[in-house]
């Protein structure tokens, strides 16, 4: 435990109480650890508006600031430009932006700041994004490089990427790893196992996968490498989409014969059950900042095949079978071999499952906490 004194941290935490994806995910989960190893701290959460979904972020430690006044017909112009003013009677010593951006004008605080950086697939594959869309983020994200004190990546794929398109000094940025929900700490107990199986009607044996409905995710490939392969199991997806993906991933389903079942409505507390009782979880993404659901798996001892070429390896280690995600017959085979119960997918589990105490919450939040420290000093080590 680090012992520096109380100090005040504000948040950029708009996805910690709205959104249900990664950044919300990585927002939370940074922040329950944070709370739980340094609770004498104090934690102010600017968020434009609260959904009232996570109570325990109205509760100490935490503060949560919103629009005030004429501010709050505008919340997101307020999120961009009126923070700065919300937080000037609040004593903050470090302000961090958790999703890529800082707003304009914080340096009248006169506290440090930080940023956290989880990946820049924008720039590698533009062809995802509207132009509108990159323009804008890129200008925010160069901004936010250029004025932050330290800046945080999720990985060491996202750090060389940030150095590369951003032009980010190497003294400037420091990876601190993501975690997973607590719930993917604790053991599964069989009553578990009963419930869920039951509540969801989950098959005897299927493929995995977890994620959202949308094309860097890979799944129509997926798709088609189950059924080019003829692997005579269902394949279930847990994550949601627009209706368009969903209906394409049915029609795919359907031409390649793969019995496809999406489950858009499972709560957190259930997801460890899904994984241990699958047969393998595939993560085909073409291209992630990180890859929780890698994690995740490995924590519920499921064997995994998942995306060569990306930061899968820095999760994982050696306890994963990694292909190319657009060779569709090597995913199909990759599939095949996990699914065999022998020595060597015995081993890989194992070995992931090793790789995930380098994720424990409490060498998380140390790390984090010592970058604060560290940048409030004005030196590292």
């Amino acid at each position: 435990m680090l012992n520096h004194g109380d100090i005040c941290i504000a948040y950029d935490a708009k996805r910690a109480f709205l959104n249900y994806r990664g950044l919300g995910n990585y927002s939370r989960t940074l922040l329950a650890q944070l709370s739980r190893y340094y609770g004498n701290n104090h934690y102010v959460l600017c968020t434009p508006k609260d959904a009232h979904t996570y109570l325990w972020l109205s509760e100490a430690p935490f503060e949560k600031v919103t629009p005030q006044g004429w501010w709050s017909l505008a919340p997101s112009v307020w999120r961009r430009y009126g923070i700065p003013s919300a937080l000037r009677d609040k004593h903050v010593d470090i302000y961090h932006g958790l999703s890529q951006e800082l707003p304009e004008g914080i340096e009248q605080l006169g506290c440090k700041t930080i940023v956290t950086m989880h990946d820049a697939i924008f720039m590698r594959y533009p062809e995802l994004y509207s132009a509108t869309y990159r323009a804008s983020f890129m200008r925010r994200n160069q901004s936010a490089c250029e004025r932050a004190d330290r800046i945080i990546a999720i990985s060491e794929q996202t750090k060389k990427d940030f150095m590369e398109f951003f032009g980010v000094e190497e003294s400037r940025i420091s990876v601190v790893y993501q975690g997973c929900n607590d719930v993917f700490w604790q053991p599964i107990e069989p009553q578990q196992i009963h419930a869920v199986t039951a509540q969801y009607q989950l098959p005897e044996a299927y493929i995995l996968s977890v994620g959202a409905l949308e094309k860097r995710k890979n799944y129509v490939r997926l798709i088609r490498a189950v059924g080019s392969a003829h692997i005579d199991l269902p394949l279930v997806i847990v994550g949601k989409g627009n209706p368009s993906q969903t209906r394409l991933l049915y029609e795919t389903a359907k031409q390649y014969e793969v019995t496809l079942r999406l489950m858009e409505d499972v709560r957190t507390e259930d997801l460890p059950v899904i994984y241990h009782q699958a047969a393998v979880f595939v993560y085909p993404s073409l291209f992630e900042g990180f890859g929780i659901p890698i994690l995740e798996a490995a924590r519920c001892q499921t064997p995994i095949v998942t995306s060569s070429g990306t930061c899968f390896e820095e999760i994982a280690g050696k306890g994963a079978l990694y292909v190319s995600p657009t060779d569709e017959q090597a995913i199909g085979q990759a599939i095949r071999d996990t699914m065999e119960d022998n020595e060597d997918t015995r081993t890989r589990i194992l070995t992931a499952l090793e790789q995930t105490e380098k994720f424990r919450a409490e060498h998380i939040a140390r790390n984090m906490m010592q970058i604060y420290y560290e940048t409030i000093h004005g030196h590292r080590g």
